[in-house]
């Protein structure tokens, strides 16, 4: 689980990586025989009983320095990506933040280029809310809407989404069960399993080789909501 792909020096949430740590990270994976790709094809491999060595790459709140600094570092080692956006507030920042410096988010164009570039287009909600706290028509909006808002402007399916602040409980489950999606990436979704709640290991500044090594270790076993043989982060 990424964020922003940029300086680091001002992060309060340890949000942000560098396009040096980043590189020197997928370099990692590529190293140990593995290969990051999107969720929408993890899945679709772990399905067939070929995800061994698949590692699912998820990239949230869909930044402008997603397309700068994270495509081509992608393309370099051969990896693909999802990137959870907000079609609400495309071409704006993370206002949501009351911390940290402002930072821009993918316009319609950006999105439009992520996705011709082969990374997965995914939604986060239309404005990153905590939809545990969400009257129901808010919910509806920002799981649905968001959904169809992305499939209109990609002009192709859109099959995940991800829990803004990676809080779910069954109420909100239920409703992006509703909204067709095949897929919802959590962090920690607790007693919450399956397809809509899968967990995820964040990756910061800090992650050098050894602590990848560790997190993999100690935060594989989550990953087993997909199958035994895929590798998350």
């Amino acid at each position: 689980m990424y964020h922003s792909v940029a300086d680091p020096a001002d992060d309060p949430y340890n949000i942000t990586v560098s396009p040096e740590r980043l590189d020197a990270q997928l370099d990692w994976l590529r190293r140990r025989g593995l290969r990051g790709v999107s969720m929408e094809r993890l899945l679709d491999a772990c399905a067939r009983g070929r995800g061994r060595g698949l590692v699912g790459l998820t990239f949230d709140d869909g930044y402008r320095d997603f397309l700068d600094h994270a495509v081509p570092l992608l393309h370099h080692h051969d990896c693909t990506a999802t990137v959870f956006v907000l079609p609400g507030r495309l071409g704006g920042d993370n206002a949501w933040d009351p911390l940290g410096p402002r930072k821009p988010l993918l316009d319609a164009d950006g999105v439009r280029r992520a996705a011709g570039h082969g990374m997965e287009v995914a939604s986060h909600g239309l404005t990153h809310v905590d939809l545990t706290r969400a009257d129901g028509p808010t919910l509806r909006r920002e799981v649905a809407d968001s959904r169809a808002a992305l499939a209109d402007l990609t002009g192709g399916d859109v099959r995940g989404f991800c829990y803004p602040y990676g809080h779910a409980d069954p109420r909100v489950l239920d409703a992006v069960r509703a909204a067709g999606y095949a897929y919802a990436c959590a962090i920690a979704p607790g007693p919450l399993t399956g397809p809509l709640a899968l967990p995820r290991i964040h990756v910061g500044q800090q992650d050098t080789a050894w602590r990848l090594r560790l997190k993999q270790a100690t935060g594989g076993p989550r990953g087993r909501t997909l199958r035994p043989a895929a590798v998350t982060t």
